[in-house]
């Protein structure tokens, strides 16, 4: 007969006890025990206790290998989830024999609910299947992933672009992947009075009134108020705006781009050419082809309109970069003509309006919600299908990315849904939805989502003041260090990448599933390098990307001229005989706009209990060698928070969103 000692480890959140009767058996390499109930008599599970008892095997359990624990609800009382922290077992028998006995702690750190069919927990280390020893314990990785694939399944929600998890509303969702967010609120006083008003503004004093109130304590977007119109601040927000993923390097004008270079040589280098500033990389292209032709919405009983401009920006002897060309849609022809900057002045102005227009809608759908919402939700799926939780890339990419199941059916069920902003605000509406997401799905390549490489493609690399750039690179080479050291942890060699089939099973979920065949993701894992490359992304995307696209947002929006949700009037087809008030009739109507606005100050609050980058509420990130991994990333992140906060200290223009100080560590609004 062995006898063990089994403390069960209630976590101490105000809200992590329960009522439920705890049922617990003893699995070992030769047999298990009966289950037995915890939490009987005056042993309760309530918040942060220990429930101590003696359980004795009639037979020989063999070496310890599981704890399998089940909720069965009390007659009387409600069925209330419980959190578990962990649970420590000492065989006793080893202290009778005169050993130092030994306790096994099976860490749990989740909620558990009565409707489990039961939950197995193991102690050890992180390991790969090729690495587990004892039969049982492979059979256990395998039954969590068959179980896992039962719960968590597909659902294609837009044709072409990556699925998404077959769920309703988050109420479907298991507890261990909802969330809670702790916020001081939005203050929208300002801006939600105006719901009745489905009428174009009446001029811009009555714009700057409202702005007045709604932006007086927001500098940056005070300074965006003051310098929208200006050319170089143009520039400025391809490289350091809510957006700054579209601008790229080119050597060759676009055939469709109606322009000569005498029509451009006004405004290049004295003694230059066009071929010349092209040949020297001066020249770079906003293309806004992904919006061609998309369906259009309605707002407020009138048509909107959208534009697929093509912008042409050159790097002047000031270092600025400036729009220098800008022609409205994608085919040339006289009802479509090229804009300059020596056109009227309100011509001018309107152009690139339009070309904000058209930034914005890319923005929300590509930039932020298809490149980091979708993104982590697709990877968020694909890990709780394929990799177990002893997996320690399971371990690792969680936190960054099960936030993002809870959100995006959030926003599928209000912002993208009838009746939500989209519908009602947006000139890409319910309509749009699809085919814009379906057409930048097909667009997307992995190398885009890698920062090292979008940056080389898209010419960046040297441009001055491209501090989204500078500061993005910085982060992910910090990321990619921390994920480098972390893969080498489990995998000595590239073979055990290749023999690691948990691994490819979720590579091909993802491809299966995601993104299409000719978009460069890896379809198999051959080497150590590859892996780290691929987990740095999804980290990044989840984090940081997220943190520059989505809290900036507001800075550059609040200012409604600079980011027109909506264009009322279609694209102009010659120039000349606008004023300054004709730009009024072309942009949102007061209602829509403040509804805009309410719903960005709403997404552009920071959390009181959010988690900062790289930091884990996770028992097992302060385990030994994990705690070295990440006490070192930490400390690379804040050399790179004091450096950004000195820099920014002597701009004018600052650049905070990258700050690691500042990034949240997952998809979480």
């Amino acid at each position: 007969m062995s006898e063990f000692e089994v403390s069960v480890h209630t976590s101490p959140g105000p809200t992590c006890g329960t009522f439920s009767r705890l049922w617990l058996s003893l699995i070992g390499s030769q047999g298990e025990t009966p289950p037995f109930s915890v939490n009987e008599g005056d042993r309760r599970l309530l918040p942060g206790s220990t429930c101590t008892v003696l359980v004795q095997s009639n037979g020989s359990l063999g070496r310890l290998v599981l704890v399998r624990l089940r909720l069965e609800v009390r007659p009387g009382f409600p069925a209330l989830d419980w959190h578990c922290s962990r649970v420590e077992v000492c065989r006793l028998a080893d202290r009778q024999e005169g050993a130092e006995p030994e306790t096994q702690v099976f860490l749990c750190d989740r909620w558990l609910q009565t409707a489990d069919e039961g939950v197995e927990l193991r102690s050890g280390k992180l390991c790969l299947l090729q690495d587990e020893t004892e039969e049982k314990l492979k059979q256990h990785r395998l039954r969590q992933l068959q179980r896992q694939q039962e719960l968590i399944r597909w659902r294609m929600i837009v044709d072409g672009a990556p699925q998404s998890v077959d769920m309703n509303s988050v109420s479907e969702l298991m507890p261990n992947l909802r969330y809670t967010r702790k916020s001081s609120g939005a203050d929208l006083t300002y801006l939600k009075g105006f719901t009745c008003r489905a009428e174009t503004w009446t001029s811009f004093s009555e714009l700057e009134t409202v702005f007045s109130h709604s932006g007086h304590q927001n500098s940056i977007a005070r300074f965006v108020q003051a310098h929208w119109k200006d050319d170089w601040y143009f520039g400025h927000q391809c490289l350091n705006g809510s957006n700054p993923l579209l601008l790229r390097q080119t050597r060759l004008l676009p055939p469709n781009l109606s322009i000569t270079a005498g029509m451009l040589q006004p405004f290049l280098r004295e003694g230059s050419s066009l071929q010349r500033e092209l040949q020297e990389g001066r020249i770079y292209l906003l293309d806004y082809e992904v919006l061609d032709g998309v369906p259009t919405n309605v707002v407020n009983g009138k048509q909107t309109y959208l534009s697929a401009p093509l912008c042409l920006l050159h790097l002047n002897q000031q270092g600025q970069l400036v729009p220098i060309a800008i022609q409205l849609q994608q085919n040339p022809g006289p009802q479509n003509p090229v804009f300059l900057p020596s056109d009227p002045g309100s011509d001018w102005l309107l152009a690139k309006i339009w070309v904000r227009a058209a930034d914005f809608q890319c923005h929300q759908l590509v930039s932020h919600y298809l490149k980091t919402h979708v993104m982590g939700e697709l990877c968020c799926v694909a890990t709780l299908r394929q990799l177990p939780d002893l997996h320690p890339l399971h371990q690792l990419l969680m936190p960054h990315v099960k936030t993002s199941l809870q959100i995006n059916l959030q926003a599928r069920a209000s912002l993208l849904a009838a009746d939500g902003v989209f519908d009602k605000a947006m000139g890409s509406g319910l309509k749009t939805l699809p085919v814009l997401l379906s057409r930048a799905s097909a667009r997307t390549t992995y190398r885009s989502l890698c920062v090292p490489d979008d940056l080389e493609d898209r010419g960046l690399g040297n441009l001055p003041h491209s501090y989204f750039a500078q500061d993005a690179l910085r982060v992910w080479d910090a990321l990619h260090r921390f994920v480098v050291s972390w893969v080498n942890v489990y995998y000595s060699r590239d073979d055990d990448v290749q023999l690691d089939s948990e691994l490819q099973h979720w590579i091909t979920d993802i491809n299966t599933h995601g993104f299409t065949h000719n978009s460069g993701f890896p379809q198999s894992f051959n080497t150590k390098a590859e892996v780290s490359k691929f987990v740095t992304m999804i980290i990044f995307s989840c984090s940081a990307l997220h943190s520059a696209v989505n809290f900036s947002q507001l800075d550059f929006a609040l200012w409604m001229p600079n980011c027109p949700a909506a264009m009322l009037r279609p694209p102009p087809q010659v120039k000349g005989g606008m004023t300054e008030d004709d730009i009024l009739s072309f942009l949102p109507d007061i209602n829509s706009t403040c509804r805009v606005l309410m719903t960005l100050v709403m997404l552009s609050q920071p959390a009181h209990d959010s988690v900062p980058l790289c930091h884990y509420n996770e028992a097992i990130f302060a385990d030994g060698v994990h705690r070295r991994l990440v006490e070192e990333v930490q400390g690379q992140l804040t050399a790179i928070s004091e450096d950004i906060a000195e820099r920014n200290s002597r701009l004018e223009l600052p650049y905070p969103y990258l700050c690691p100080a500042h990034i949240e560590n997952s998809v979480a609004i």
